[in-house]
């Protein structure tokens, strides 16, 4: 069998989240701040007869039903041939947290089939695939920082500095469906759009309206964040539709003495990761992750 080709696939927060309305098309207007974190599933395609997918993970979706195998489908689509791979997938970041998992593998799968097939499609063509994948699998492409709108798929890239994140994820169920059908558009009162983002100051701008559906289904969520406020987190809040929440931390010891501090009454999962810049020259990045 021929060599494989690894692909890291990193989770991300978003920082800020602001709903402007509901679209004609059904899909909601956002203007989101996203950053992508050292914490990262592991991806590696290798060329075979047909598609295959196998993961150590047993609840991840299997065959159609999993984002990197319609990536392969869309690719085959657009190159016009069919393609033959095996994936094997290693989950790290938690399935249905609102880190982004699925999505960034999609876009890793897309990524790994077009430096397997020789980079037959442009930036822009794998851009408009990862788009009708998902609304999240174009901002994984890029492995930076970024500003979207639209639906989230109309990208800018922002300068961010490497945030020290502490990740807590206490497992309750909160679909994205689930809570964009349970927002209320009244209800936001916060504020006008952001035109600028300073990076010194996250506290000053940190927000997600959708925080406002996952807080009254779950009011605990609102304890666990006044707990990372109280253990010095210059800023907190849930990462898209949750439930993870996260703290962003003026250094990795303290990001990891707070939840060192947390494991000894939280029982969920707890990680402290890097946030990426997009200007990571080593291949260790994605090391940089401390389970608590």
């Amino acid at each position: 069998m021929a060599e494989g080709l690894r692909v890291p696939c990193p989770a991300k927060v978003n920082l800020y989240l602001r709903v402007l309305g509901r679209r004609p098309d059904g899909y909601h207007e956002l203007v989101t701040v996203m950053q992508p974190l050292s914490l990262a599933d592991e991806l590696t395609a290798t060329p075979a007869g047909g598609i295959s997918l196998e993961c150590d993970h047993p609840d991840v979706p299997q065959r159609e039903a999993n984002l990197v195998w319609q990536a392969a489908l869309k690719f085959g689509e657009a190159v016009g041939r069919q393609v033959g791979v095996h994936f094997r997938l290693c989950k790290r970041i938690p399935l249905a947290a609102g880190l982004g998992g699925g999505s960034s593998d999609a876009a890793g799968a897309l990524l790994a089939l077009n430096a397997l097939a020789g980079a037959p499609l442009a930036a822009e063509r794998l851009h408009q695939l990862a788009c009708r994948l998902g609304t999240d699998v174009p901002f994984f492409l890029g492995r930076r920082p970024a500003v979207g709108r639209g639906t989230g798929t109309e990208l800018t890239p922002i300068h961010l500095p490497s945030y020290c994140y502490l990740l807590l994820n206490p497992g309750v169920a909160l679909s994205t469906r689930w809570v964009y059908e349970n927002l209320d558009l009244q209800e936001l009162t916060s504020g006008p759009e952001h035109d600028t983002w300073n990076p010194e100051h996250p506290e000053s701008w940190v927000l997600n309206d959708l925080a406002t559906v996952a807080l009254k289904r779950f009011p605990d969520l609102n304890d666990l964040l006044k707990r990372l406020r109280d253990l010095g987190a210059r800023a907190q809040g849930l990462s898209g539709s949750g439930p993870t929440l996260f703290g962003v931390f003026p250094t990795l010891e303290a990001a990891r003495e707070a939840g060192r501090n947390l494991r000894r009454s939280f029982t969920g999962w707890l990680a402290v990761a890097q946030g990426l810049t997009g200007q990571e020259t080593d291949t260790t990045w994605e090391k940089r992750v401390w389970m608590i």
